[in-house]
């Protein structure tokens, strides 16, 4: 009995078995508490729960009977759920059924509903037909009012224009013939009505009748035949204007031509080319003579033609192309008697005028590209900030300020520039030579000014003088550039932009390299004995104070020039022409004061240079073997300091304005005189351990000096440029590093090869034999010394073979540093 209800559980658990999903299911939707209800139920478990211990067996019964109580209830909730379910698939059909019913009562309710709006929609569409037709009908009767009326109105006016042309009633037909041409623009699209094409016939017909009536009267009024005219405009001319403003532009402009000619046909006498009045020396005149015709044009005629006309602007630009036209024609006939002073008196006065019409006229009748439109040019960056337009003077002086001042932007051109000078334009060849000799002289003048003045003195407070010569040309480069500009904007600014180029090379070459101080071969060094005795005043710098204060100069003037040079071309292409921009190029000249720099740089480097040599080959001669015991510095290095301390200073306050260029002297000392020091340490041989020591001091003496280079003579002590310290800290420390290597005993050999590869770096055979040179060794100790070396060499890169060049890395700047500090330790020590 017992196995069959285990089988019977067994059977039951397999059935009642959940898949995950669907258990999760009902738990969401019937959330339970009672472990009943779980899906991994553990009858022993739950037995165990109820009865945790012997004593609570004592409650069994009742236990029993509660879980029977909760048995009957479950079988309660399952038989009433399956009698519910026995009904549900007949009521499921009648709804569906009841559905059906209602959706197809829903269908019909529409169709009934759209049978509705279409018969309301044909409803209103017959009742609508006959509102449409009758706004059509009004629409259509408005336009035709409206164009009978203007039918009307033109035809009227029609009638009354014929009239008023044949009694020459100008006034009223001026007002009248606009109104009719308004009209007959609305029956544009009624043209192939005859009448309407009638109408607009006659109204033609009319305005050719009143165009030529008024060019008869004009005709009458002032006849082209003879000078002699009216006293005064009548009122009928200045309707007929009125008139020919509506008329056909070509009726106005027939009109001004022939106003124009008439009034300007006295000036055509006048004015002939045979008349002496004609010639450049007396072209006030001429502007005179139209000035009095302008004046006597207002007063007569000035209130006959429309203000709008412009007819006094007119008559002076008309003025002003005939002008061009005549000067032209008589410049080319006497072309051999034009000289620059009177040129330049007649393009004076010229523009003069120019300007003058600028003021007076805005320039609105000017014919298109007869003059350039004043436009707004863009900032000025040039140094030359004078008002170009003012007086120029000779006395105006370009300071070295003006490069750093505020720029200010060009005034624009007037509308009236070029109208009349344009004509002297193929004649500035004359103005162009005339400035190519004047140059040449100003040169010549300045060659011989230096040579009976002599170099400028010095002039420290402002460190350094710059020549006055260099201002003065860029003076008349100024004043030549500011004339040719007004002149002309086209091939004569590149003309005198040549002539710039030539003097520009020319001041270079013959008074700033040509008055550069010659060096002599001979070298004029002093004996050792004079060295170590250290007799100071008997050492000689190669150039005199003066020397060096004319290098400074010319320095301080190249410079200026440079700067300078480069602002005068952009300046010019300023000036010029768009188009020619190109064509302007001072790179060339610049670059030759550039070279006139480099070269009184480079004789500044090479006379301290040169007065330090002797004392460096005092230095190599010196028997260092026999040293016994260091003191203070040697005396070649005295001598060192001594010449650097006579020649920096001058030189350094006659270059305070152009620091840059005193640090690219220093840079360039230490360049030329590191190396040689060095050389001339490996001519020190031999030496003993006294004498290196001696030696290293002595390095670190003149390394300080060449750290302090940049501020020795200074009132005010600035830090050296880094780039100049960096030069120096290299080249010293390895002078500093061969005396430490010289010092190192040389057993066991390997150990002293490996040291020099440490400290120096340098894989070089040559170096290493030096050294050893240096420390005195035999030839056969330097072979061995030599292989030993080569052996001890690091491996070369795959494709390097030449050990000879071979370098090795070179140490970081912290190996560097702890180096410097151990050899001050060891010098201080010494001392």
């Amino acid at each position: 009995m017992e196995e069959d209800e285990l089988e019977c559980v067994e059977e039951l658990e397999a059935v009642l078995q959940l898949a995950p999903e669907v258990q999760l299911a009902i738990e969401q939707v019937f959330p339970s508490q009672d472990p009943l209800d779980r899906a991994d139920f553990n009858a022993v478990e739950y037995i165990n729960t109820l009865f945790p211990t012997e004593q609570s067996l004592a409650n069994i019964d009742e236990v029993v009977n509660k879980i029977r109580l909760k048995i009957r209830r479950l079988d309660d909730n399952i038989r009433t759920v399956v009698r519910g379910q026995t009904n549900v698939g007949q009521d499921g059909r009648q709804a569906l059924e009841e559905a059906q019913k209602a959706i197809q009562q829903l269908f019909g309710k529409i169709k009934d509903i759209k049978d509705k709006a279409e018969k309301s929609e044909q409803m209103v569409k017959e009742i609508t037909r006959d509102i449409k037709q009758l706004d059509h009908a009004k629409r259509h009767l408005t336009t035709s009012i409206t164009t009978l009326n203007h039918l009307h109105m033109l035809a009227g006016g029609v009638d009354s224009l014929e009239a008023m042309t044949r009694r020459r009633q100008y006034g009223e037909v001026a007002n009248l013939l606009q109104g009719v041409v308004n009209v007959l623009e609305h029956f544009n699209k009624y043209m192939g009505i005859p009448q309407i094409r009638q109408l607009s016939e006659r109204v033609k017909a009319a305005q050719n009748e009143l165009g030529q009536q008024i060019l008869a009267d004009f005709e009458e009024a002032f006849p082209s035949q003879g000078t002699k005219r009216p006293g005064g405009p009548s009122n009928v001319l200045r309707d007929a204007c009125l008139v020919a403003s509506v008329l056909d532009p070509r009726i106005k402009q027939e009109i001004i031509k022939k106003f124009i000619k008439q009034h300007l046909s006295e000036y055509l006498v006048l004015f002939q080319e045979n008349q002496d009045v004609a010639w450049l020396d007396k072209i006030d005149r001429r502007y005179a003579w139209i000035k009095r015709q302008l004046m006597d044009y207002e007063e007569k005629y000035g209130r006959m033609f429309p203000q709008e006309w412009c007819m006094t602007e007119r008559i002076a630009v008309q003025f002003c192309h005939v002008t061009r036209t005549e000067l032209a024609k008589i410049m080319r006939t006497r072309a051999k008697e034009i000289e620059v002073k009177l040129l330049l008196f007649a393009i004076q006065r010229t523009t003069n005028f120019e300007g003058l019409m600028a003021k007076r006229f805005s320039g609105c009748t000017l014919a298109d590209g007869t003059v350039k439109k004043a436009e707004l040019p863009p900032p000025s960056t040039n140094p030359f900030l004078e008002d170009e337009t003012g007086t120029e003077t000779d006395e105006t002086v370009i300071e070295k300020g003006d490069i750093d001042r505020p720029k200010k932007p060009k005034v624009p051109d007037n509308p009236f520039h070029g109208i009349i000078s344009k004509c002297f334009e193929p004649h500035l060849y004359v103005y162009i030579e005339s400035q190519d000799k004047n140059l040449g002289e100003l040169i010549d003048r300045f060659v011989a000014d230096f040579k009976a003045q002599g170099p400028p003195k010095p002039n420290v407070d402002e460190g350094g003088a710059v020549l006055p010569s260099c201002a003065d040309l860029f003076v008349y480069y100024k004043k030549c550039m500011v004339q040719c500009s007004q002149l002309s904007t086209g091939e004569p600014m590149i003309a005198l932009t040549t002539i710039f180029q030539k003097y520009l090379r020319e001041y270079a070459w013959k008074i700033l390299s040509g008055n550069l101080p010659k060096t002599t071969s001979s070298s004029g060094g002093l004996t050792i004995t004079s060295l170590l005795k250290e007799k100071e005043g008997s050492e000689v710098a190669k150039f005199t104070v003066e020397e060096l204060c004319l290098i400074c100069s010319i320095l301080s003037t190249a410079e200026y020039c440079l700067a300078t040079t480069q602002q005068l071309e952009e300046k010019l292409k300023e000036k010029v022409d768009a188009s020619l921009m190109e064509r302007i190029n001072l790179t060339g000249e610049m670059d030759t004061f550039s070279i006139v720099i480099s070269n009184s740089i480079q004789l500044l480097v090479q006379d301290l240079d040169a007065a330090c040599d002797p004392a460096l080959t005092a230095m190599s001669k010196m028997q260092w073997q026999n040293v016994e015991h260091v003191g203070d510095q040697s005396p070649y290095v005295t001598s060192v300091i001594l010449h650097i301390k006579q020649n920096v200073p001058i030189i350094h306050d006659n270059l305070a304005s152009t620091r840059k260029y005193f640090t690219q002297f220093c840079i360039k000392f230490a360049n030329s005189f590191i190396p040689k020091f060095i050389n001339h340490l490996f001519k020190c041989k031999p030496i003993s351990m006294v004498g290196a020591e001696q030696l290293l001091l002595d390095t670190h003496s003149l390394k300080m000096v060449l750290l302090d280079l940049p501020s020795i003579g200074s009132q005010v002590v600035r830090k050296a440029p880094a780039s100049y310290t960096k030069i120096v800290v290299k080249g010293m420390t390895r002078a500093e590093m061969i005396l430490k290597v010289v010092m190192a005993p040389h057993e066991p050999p390997v150990v002293f090869v490996d040291n020099y590869i440490k400290l120096l770096a340098d894989c070089s055979t040559d170096t290493f034999q030096k050294i050893l040179d240096m420390k005195g060794l035999k030839r056969s100790e330097q072979s061995s010394m030599l292989e030993l070396f080569r052996q001890r060499l690091p491996t070369p890169p795959s494709g390097g073979e030449n050990t000879s060049s071979m370098s090795l890395t070179a140490p970081t700047p912290e190996q560097e540093s702890s180096r410097i500090r151990k050899l001050e330790k060891l010098i201080k020590k010494r001392l």
